[in-house]
């Protein structure tokens, strides 16, 4: 049996007290009093809260697109299952970007988990030790714009069903990362 770790735990409660009270009002000893632990073991994992949020949403992203590839898990399938994430963690989300001035951050370290991950998923899968320099910056430019537009839809500025958002991310997507994720 795996157990939780203190992070994960941690975690799990401020996921928690974000579903009843806005993210800026969130303190570490709501988070800890909330699940048990004392702030000592707070800032032994974490920074702060915004780097609690961070290795949170990390954890997810990372463990989708590393799952690509494995087991017949298709890019289309990581999409869909990345946006069923935000779909079932909208209210959260919202919370994050209207109660916090982290909107723009958020964007911009998705975009960066994005562009890692998935740069480590093409490495790996075809034996690279380095991305060509298009292929790099059209990888950025996609995870960039991509993350821009997931944002969005949290938000609700675009009325589009989950199957239609990553229809638009296929279309999008530059040619010269298809050959490497289709």
């Amino acid at each position: 049996m795996k157990r939780k770790t203190a992070k994960e735990i941690l975690a799990e409660s401020f996921r928690e007290l974000a579903e009843k009270k806005d993210i800026d009002k969130i303190t570490v000893k709501d988070i800890t009093s909330n699940c048990g632990y004392s702030p000592a073991t707070f800032y032994r994992q974490f920074s702060d809260k915004y780097d609690l949020i961070a290795w949170d949403y990390f954890k997810k992203a990372e463990f989708i697109v590393t799952n690509v590839g494995n087991n017949n898990y298709p890019w289309k399938q990581a999409q869909i299952d990345g946006l069923k994430y935000y779909e079932e963690n909208k209210d959260y989300l919202k919370n994050l970007f209207l109660h916090t001035s982290g909107l723009e951050s958020f964007i911009h370290y998705m975009a960066e988990i994005h562009v890692t991950n998935i740069s480590s998923y093409i490495l790996k899968k075809f034996g690279m030790s380095k991305l060509d320099k298009k292929t790099e910056l059209c990888l950025r430019l996609y995870c960039y714009s991509s993350a821009q537009l997931i944002c969005e839809w949290i938000l609700g500025k675009h009325k589009l069903k989950l199957d239609e958002l990553v229809d638009i991310f296929d279309i999008s997507m530059p040619v010269p990362l298809k050959k490497y994720l289709f």
